[in-house]
């Protein structure tokens, strides 16, 4: 009797890349849950044997994981190692912020010229429906809705650019700025010209995107980290005046004479 096993070993390595390619290409992502075997294994048109033995060759490489009863997920390993110590180092660093706009004000710079060059339709049609996502929330003036879709832009571009490595190191700025981003956000809402001007600028890069010009989304990107940045500056100083203020407030009438 002719044994099967090569052919399904050969067959399970084919399934594990093309299933790899879509966790490095963003199309499964940090979190997500795969569908049930049975689906999967329609969708890629292989046995159900195969397919197991493919994911068992992820989660050995730590891609996936499986919950007894629960699934099957992907995992953070490919941002996580990144993520995880400078969270830590932000919080006691505050002049890493200013690096980290550097770093953010190239990647996404040179994410922007390449997602204008290289983005297909189906990119497009993604890219319409997150900027929609972030018109929507500035509308209803929901700040909790356009952080998320603020995020979701960004990443969109990134993943525009069929760039994989772009498209996981923007992931992995997003999380460990997501605090930093949200308070800045909360102070550019609160001033209706700011506000206004940070969904013209989102609207600018997504429009120089749409229409295919690299030179215009460069530029509309780093307009914007430069505005960003220029907006971090400003509430560092408003809270240093508040806080001299409370500090002359509290003085006593004998300390003033």
């Amino acid at each position: 009797m002719i044994s099967t096993r090569p052919v399904v070993s050969r067959l399970a390595d084919s399934v594990a890349g093309e299933l790899e390619k879509r966790i490095l290409e963003g199309s499964l992502k940090s979190g997500d849950r795969l569908p049930s075997e049975r689906l999967l294994a329609l969708d890629l048109g292989v046995s159900r044997p195969s397919l197991r033995e493919a994911m068992q060759q992820l989660v050995t490489k730590g891609l996936l994981s499986t919950r007894h009863g629960g699934g099957t997920f992907v995992t953070d390993r490919l941002d996580a190692h990144f993520v995880d110590p400078w969270q830590d180092m932000l919080k006691g660093n505050p002049l890493l912020h200013r690096d980290l706009l550097e770093v953010r004000q190239m990647l996404e710079t040179q994410a922007a010229s390449l997602a204008a060059d290289r983005a297909t339709d189906a990119d497009i049609s993604r890219l319409d429906a997150v900027h929609a996502a972030l018109e929507n929330s500035y509308d209803r003036d929901d700040l909790s809705a356009c952080i998320d879709a603020d995020a979701a832009f960004h990443q969109a571009v990134a993943e525009a650019t069929h760039n994989v490595l772009i498209g996981h190191l923007t992931a992995s700025l997003m999380r460990l700025i997501h605090g930093h981003v949200a308070n800045n956000l909360v102070h550019l809402h609160a001033r209706p010209q700011r506000r206004n001007q940070l969904r013209a600028q989102h609207r600018a890069i997504w429009l120089a995107i749409r229409e295919h010009q690299p030179q215009e989304a460069a530029l509309a990107a780093s307009e914007h980290i430069d505005f960003v940045r220029q907006g971090i500056e400003d509430k560092s100083l408003d809270e240093a005046r508040r806080s001299s203020a409370l500090r002359r407030r509290r003085q006593s009438p004998d300390q003033l004479a």
